[in-house]
């Protein structure tokens, strides 16, 4: 295999020293960012088509072009995979039919996964493949585990797995897991071998970097969120279902 991706470039040669303060502050203080309007109806929309499975669900977040989300549905056929991305080009790249238990959404992530736990999804698989690591130090807060909606991916409970290329991204992700819920995450090498699920994974075992894991088993939650959050979500939740005259 041969492929030129670049390897991470980065500031920072250990797990962040503000990493536990973050995490501290965001289980202390709920996000008061206002739900989108985009995401709100697109969400009920994926709402909708969710309660037309009846199987357990499977969320991609951050799916780029959706192809993880086509070979997730095909692995599990009796699971509903949902794949979500903010990027509408990416998501009408044309890649095939979507399998019938496969549905693609353009949304704001910190939004989404807000509304689907005030709308009381539960997760049976939920997988963050190669999440963008903003390697730079002073980046924490991009980071999902640096980020106020970590408790959130937390509450939402399942099997939670995450993917990168970067070993450091994982190793904060599951410390900070750990500080949040009491639960340690199985952090291991993975070697996808010919069974890539992104386009980005490939490319990054093509190039011979080393890729990292991390799995946990995680309770749904709601209460890791702070108090005011989800009763506010939940508000945005039914003001969309009204507006689209669902009910």
């Amino acid at each position: 295999m041969h492929a030129n991706s670049r390897s991470i470039v980065t500031n920072q040669t250990e797990v962040h020293q503000d990493l536990h303060r973050r995490v501290e502050r965001a289980l202390a203080y709920p996000l008061r960012k206002p739900i989108a309007e985009h995401t709100r109806e697109t969400f009920c929309a994926a709402d909708e088509w969710l309660a037309t499975q009846s199987k357990p669900l499977i969320l991609d977040a951050g799916c780029g072009v959706g192809l993880s989300t086509r070979e997730l549905a095909r692995q599990h056929p009796n699971h509903a995979v949902i794949g979500i991305d903010r990027s509408a080009d990416r998501l009408g790249r044309h890649h095939g039919v979507l399998p019938a238990n496969a549905y693609l959404v353009r949304a704001d992530l910190v939004d989404f996964w807000r509304l689907a736990l005030a709308a009381g999804w539960q997760t049976m698989h939920h997988y963050l493949l190669y999440p963008n690591p903003y390697p730079k130090a002073a980046h924490l807060k991009s980071r999902w585990h640096g980020h106020p909606i970590f408790p959130v991916i937390l509450a939402l409970g399942g099997r939670l797995e995450v993917r990168s290329n970067w070993r450091l991204y994982i190793e904060e992700f599951a410390q900070a897991t750990e500080q949040a819920t009491g639960i340690q995450p199985r952090v291991d090498e993975h070697d996808p071998m010919d069974q890539s699920l992104t386009p980005f994974e490939h490319k990054y075992h093509a190039s011979g970097q080393r890729l990292w894991r991390l799995v946990v088993e995680l309770p749904r939650r709601p209460e890791l969120v702070p108090a005011t959050g989800p009763r506010d979500t939940q508000r945005s939740v039914r003001q969309g279902k009204s507006a689209k005259g669902i009910r």
